[in-house]
Formats: structure tokens, sequence, C-alpha cells
């Protein structure tokens, strides 16, 4: 009976014997897979010159060569998965193949039905290996279990009801998008994670994407994927975020920074679980969960017309909305504690406490920057403050909640001492970077005119390097 498992894959079969090629092409057709047939080197070289394919299987003994040749001329685009097929004896070949950039062999005989199993094997491994990529071209994190307590219980609540239906469908299923809104620092992040990690895809790859450090003419191609030759640069294919979590879950973080656009195209791959890399006009199938983040009020955004009232609707199915920390006030001192913890294993230091008086001028502090301030007042105390218990005596300046309030175009505060341990003049740069970012909705450009500084530095800056020459 047909099925649809293979629907939107395209494959490309170069086999001279036409009887075995043309029973392979009606099994992969059956399973609903787009096929292309060659047989000879000659035929695949015009091919592959015009169309790219998802897979191609490559027979080793062809009327004008050995297939081996295609691989070391990397005829076939680096977003095809070359499955080499041999006979038992050639087993040699085929291990010289890999080595050529194959990515699996098959025995003849095989069973051709066998054929989805073998591809759905292969997507995984690059999959993976996407994201390994991602993953190391991203800045090392901290991974704190995320702290509801009591103020945050209808929050843990709603999560788990969503993680319940979740479990439900399973993975096989693309599970609803997720909106998480939040002031900066609120930790979206880690409630993304979370999710990630206590729901049905757990074992499968969590992409997490800054949007706002997205160079504006690469968003679309690191989102997307692209097919060699798409634009100047592009030397080589390479799949997008949007394939490396197919799966798993892709967490877009400050989602409004994109172009409209791409959130259009964001919204596509949502509601039709399709994608198309730039300079292809074939579909790709993703089951991905999105998560979305943002520090905006998106109903105002959308009125303003900063974000997609279509895009803005979907994301607002499952919505998580996360306080300020100076809402959760009675349980800053149990949060402090448990980021503490965390922190003095992270250096590597005996636990410190914090002092009476540390807590109350915690407990008073307005901390605009939520719970990643409150993080870096932490750590900046184990790391300068020589005593046994922290009291945060750089709080007690005009910056909390009971000193005075400055006005909004005075941006240094006269009242505030230097530390006798010394001061770090590159969380006050950071600091400022992420006050513009705030100020500007998050847009890069705007934010490096507010500062009289290039994007590049403040790009540079967010990716954790100093400057764009490092």
């Amino acid at each position: 009976m047909p099925t649809a498992e293979l629907t939107g894959t395209s494959v490309l079969i170069v086999e001279d014997e036409v009887l075995l090629r043309k029973q392979i092409a009606g099994v992969l057709e059956r399973f609903g897979a787009d096929v292309t047939q060659a047989g000879d080197l000659a035929t695949t070289r015009r091919t592959v010159a015009d169309l790219n394919f998802d897979f191609a299987l490559l027979d080793v003994n062809l009327p004008d060569g050995r297939g081996t040749e295609l691989l070391r001329e990397s005829a076939f685009s680096s977003n095809t998965s070359v499955i080499i097929m041999t006979a038992e004896a050639e087993v040699n070949t085929a291990v010289e193949a890999m080595k050529l950039g194959a990515v699996d062999f098959l025995s003849k005989p095989f069973e051709p039905a066998e054929l989805p199993l073998v591809f759905r094997r292969v997507k995984r491994v690059r999959q993976t290996e996407r994201a390994e990529q991602h993953r190391r071209n991203e800045t090392a994190r901290t991974r704190p279990e995320f702290y509801f307590g009591n103020a945050l219980k209808p929050l843990e609540e709603r999560i788990n009801k969503i993680l319940t239906a979740d479990t439900r469908m399973g993975v096989e299923t693309s599970a609803p998008p997720v909106l998480i809104e939040g002031e900066t620092g609120t930790g979206k992040t880690t409630i993304a994670r979370w999710i990630h990690e206590h729901g049905p895809r757990a074992d499968r790859s969590l992409i997490e994407v800054n949007c706002s450090a997205l160079p504006e003419n690469l968003a679309e191609s690191e989102l997307f994927g692209h097919e060699r030759g798409a634009f100047t640069d592009a030397k080589k294919g390479r799949i997008g975020l949007f394939e490396a979590a197919d799966g798993g879950t892709l967490f877009l973080d400050e989602l409004p920074s994109l172009s409209a656009a791409l959130q259009a195209k964001v919204l596509t791959a949502i509601e039709d679980h399709q994608i198309r890399r730039v300079g292809s006009n074939r579909p790709v199938s993703v089951n991905v969960r999105v998560i979305a983040a943002t520090n905006l009020d998106l109903k105002e955004a959308v009125s303003r017309g900063e974000f997609r009232e279509d895009l803005y609707h979907r994301l607002d199915l499952y919505r998580l909305s996360i306080p300020p920390l100076r809402d959760r006030r009675d349980e800053v001192s149990v949060l402090a504690n448990r980021l503490l913890e965390q922190l003095c294993r992270k250096h590597r230091i005996k636990k410190r406490l914090i002092s009476k008086v540390g807590l109350e001028r915690l407990a008073n502090h307005a901390f605009p920057g939520n719970v990643r301030e409150l993080s870096h007042e932490l750590e900046r105390g184990i790391v300068f403050d020589e005593g046994d218990e922290l009291d945060f005596a750089n709080l007690a300046d005009g910056r909390a909640v009971t000193g005075g309030a400055l006005g909004p175009d005075v941006w240094f505060n006269e009242a505030f001492r230097f530390p006798e341990d010394g001061f770090s003049l590159e969380d006050s740069i950071n600091h400022l970077i992420q006050h513009a970012l705030a100020q500007s909705n998050n847009n890069v450009s705007a934010a490096a005119r507010l500062l009289g500084v290039s994007r590049d530095y403040v790009r540079y800056r967010l990716e954790g390097k100093r400057d764009p020459t490092e």
C-alpha cells in the first residue's frame, strides 16, 4: 500500500542495470520520493549540474567509468547524501568511497523496501553533525535548572499541561509552537531548555538561535540552508537549522528581530512543516517544535507594523509569560542562594554564604536586568569579595529601589564609588550594549547607532568577542 514516508525527498539512482534501477525507483516512488534515474557517468554529471538531491544511490561499476570518479570530482552537492551500491567483492572500493565522502554503502543484492530505513538513519547522522557544528559555534553556557518556586507555580502548571499534550501526540507529530514572553534576563532561554529537556523530545536535538545576532544577509541561509551556487560564496550546500532540529526543538530567541520576509518563511515552516533551502524550489519536510521568545509586547509590535499579525496568532496558542524579578521579591533570597551554589561549582570554589545585610540589599534592589543581573552580581561577588559572606556593598548606591531616581538622560550615577578590589569595565560595556538593545527593541543596527559604534562591534560583543579584529 502506498505511503508518504519519503514525500518531499529527492533521490538520484545511478545504476546501469535497467531492471534493477526501475525496481528501486518503483519502490521509492511508492514511498512518495521524487526519483531521477541515470545509467552512466556522463548522464549523472549533466543531471547533478542542474539539480540537487537529498540522496544519491551510486553504483560502482558503470559503462563509462567508476562511480567513485564522481566523488573525486565533488560532483554532488554537500547536501546530497551519497550511498554506494556494490557487490560483496567490492567492499574495499566501498570503503574508499566512504573516505571520499559517501555516507554509507549497500551490498548487492539488497531489499529496496529497506531504503527508507537507510535514508532515515543517514538523515539523523547529518542532523547530528549540523547540530554539533552549531553547538561548537555557540558561546559556552551554564545550564542551571529553572527555579519556579511559589511565585511561578501557575507557570509551571501551564508548562506541565503543554508537556502532557506533547506526550499524547508523540515525537512523530509536529508539536504546536510555544511563545515565551518576558523582560530581558527573566530566564526565557532557561525555560525553553526546561521544556525540551522535560518533554518527549529530550533525546533529540535542541538548536538555539539568537535571531538578533544573525547577519541580515545570512539569516535565511542559516535558518533554512542553501544549495551550492545559491549565492556568490555558496561553494558548498548546507542544511539549515530547521533541518538540523528535525525531530527535536528549535529555539528562536528574539524572533521579532527577523525581517518581515523571514517571519513569513518561519510561519510557513510552522504551518506546513516544510522549508525551502535558498536556491531550491523543492520543499523539504521538517518535524520541529518551535519555541519563540521575545522581550517585546507582541500585540503592540503588531499594531506598530513591526511583527506579522498572522505569525503572532500562530504563536499565541501556547503563550508563557515570565514575570520580572521585581514581582517575585519574596523569593529573591531563595533564588540567589540556588544560583550562588551553581556558580561556586562552576568556579570550583567552596560554597559561599550571603550575609543578612546582603540579603536585604538583594531584596531591595530593582534588578532591571532580572535574573541575569542577579546572577552577574553573585558571580562578581564570589570573584571580588574576600570575606566568607557576601554583602553586596555596591548595591547600596543609587540603583536601589529606595534610592533617589535619576533622570532618563543621566546615564552615570554620581554616587557610585569604585570597589577597592577593582571594577569590571568589560561587564559595564556589555551592560550598556544590553540596555541599548532593550531600548531599540533588539535591533542591532539601531543599538549601534545609539552607542555610536559600528554594527559589527555590537554583533561581535554579543558573540563574546571584544572587537571585530579578534
